[in-house]
């Protein structure tokens, strides 16, 4: 038993654990939690360490950090970690995964009547060009430790094509097995899909799999002792998020995949149809250099475009304008 503590310790010290994903969801309501961090790389960092250590995807790092070598960024270089985010749209229940966001939300039921509602969020890669994950509602059917795997016809046909190496019928629970050391079963037809761990977690946070949900293992050991069976989960397509918060209009952008698996632009009109949806009738000054600009580098980062305007005859709260919004233009 002390032994089996050493090694979990020693796993621990080695990645550098950094923080919790477990975050209280404002008393208000507002559609934001966590923090930007800024930190110093140590000489024998790389950004996939970094990225695991802070439960980020690789892509997710490397987007917000341009011009920072991933391999050999040096001693004392300095890291942005994208650590506050936008809460998805849609009834806060369950497990949610916003695929062009590469990301999971899990909301628990709060056990006592007084507990504050929280948000555990972890990434992870989704389906590539021909798997993609659907989108929709479903639930977790099984959970399962150390599982087997079974591959489909369809990736035995596509290692065939690659000219790689055929798979067992079976692959039995271990450091050769894609799952990991546990698999939680959606309610999808077929059954094919899962939330599981990995032997490869340097590509958790990309679009690398055959449909399922793929999560660092540290990750996934959390999230499998937290949900039930029964549980429901919302996939999503939301490559724009927005939300008001004290008068303030946000915006949270990642790269919107098409149908080949690509990433593309995002749609003006839709984020102007969202926008409107948003605000309904209310008056606000956006900034639209900053709007477009993050709708062009869908960094991930939620960032301030605009400012909702008081009514006639109340005094604006000075504040509240000048260090985030320096120029609004209507």
């Amino acid at each position: 038993m002390f032994r089996r503590a050493w090694l979990l310790l020693s796993v621990l010290v080695c990645l550098g654990v950094a923080q919790a994903n477990e975050y209280p969801l404002r008393e208000d309501g507002a559609d934001i939690f966590g923090q930007v961090e800024r930190i110093r790389t140590r000489y024998e960092d790389t950004l996939i360490q970094i990225a695991r250590r802070y439960s980020l995807g690789y892509e997710e790092l490397l987007r917000v950090n341009r011009g920072v070598d991933p391999w050999l960024p040096g001693e004392g270089t300095e890291v942005l970690i994208p650590g506050q985010r936008l809460l998805p749209p849609g009834e806060r229940e369950g497990i949610v995964v916003n695929l062009p966001e590469h990301r999971l939300y899990y909301f628990p039921k709060p056990k006592k009547k007084d507990e504050a509602p929280t948000v555990l969020t972890y990434p992870v890669s989704v389906g590539k060009m021909d798997w993609r994950t659907p989108i929709g509602s479903t639930k977790i059917v099984s959970k399962q430790k150390n599982p087997s795997w079974t591959p489909p016809k369809s990736v035995h046909e596509e290692r065939r094509r690659l000219g790689e190496p055929p798979l067992p019928t079976v692959v039995p629970p271990g450091r050769d097995n894609p799952l990991g050391a546990h698999a939680m079963r959606l309610a999808i037809p077929g059954g094919a899909y899962l939330i599981h761990g990995t032997n490869n977690p340097d590509a958790v946070g990309m679009a690398v799999t055959h449909g399922c949900l793929r999560m660092y293992p540290e990750d996934i050991a959390t999230l499998f002792e937290r949900v039930p069976v029964g549980t429901k989960v919302t996939l999503i397509d939301e490559p724009v998020k927005m939300t008001k918060i004290d008068g303030e209009v946000w915006l949270e952008v990642h790269p919107p995949i098409d149908d080949q698996g690509r990433a593309v632009a995002v749609s003006l009109e839709v984020f102007e149809a969202r926008l409107d949806a948003l605000l309904g009738e209310s008056e606000v000054m956006i900034n639209w250099d900053i709007a477009l600009e993050t709708l062009r580098e869908a960094r991930g980062i939620p960032v301030v475009i605009g400012l909702e305007l008081l009514p006639e005859g109340e005094p604006q709260d000075e504040s509240n304008q000048g260090d985030v919004m320096p120029t609004v233009n209507g």
